[in-house]
């Protein structure tokens, strides 16, 4: 089995109060993905994803989609140390 792939995400544009959370962890969790998703003071949202690399690169293009009401400007990814999370979680 392959070792985890682990990125973090960085969303900007209209991400926030849109329900963008709760699609990230539902589009996370359909995917056997770990991890968390949070908002920023900025207005921005910050998830930190791990599991299957083809998975995370399929969650990270539905990211660029978000759900209908958002407007993704940019996702910004850098790598990350997988942590070892079982399921995934949004936090306040």
């Amino acid at each position: 089995m392959p070792a985890p792939t682990a990125i973090t995400a960085h969303i900007t544009g209209r991400v926030q109060g849109v329900a963008f959370r709760a699609f990230a962890r539902d589009a996370a969790q359909a995917r056997g993905l770990a991890g968390w998703v949070r908002n920023e003071a900025d207005g921005s949202v910050t998830a930190l994803i791990e599991g299957d690399g083809a998975a995370v690169d399929d969650m990270i293009s539905v990211l660029r989609r978000g759900p209908v009401h958002a407007r993704v400007k940019e996702v910004a990814t850098a790598p990350a140390t997988p942590e070892g999370r079982d399921g995934f979680e949004i936090r306040r």
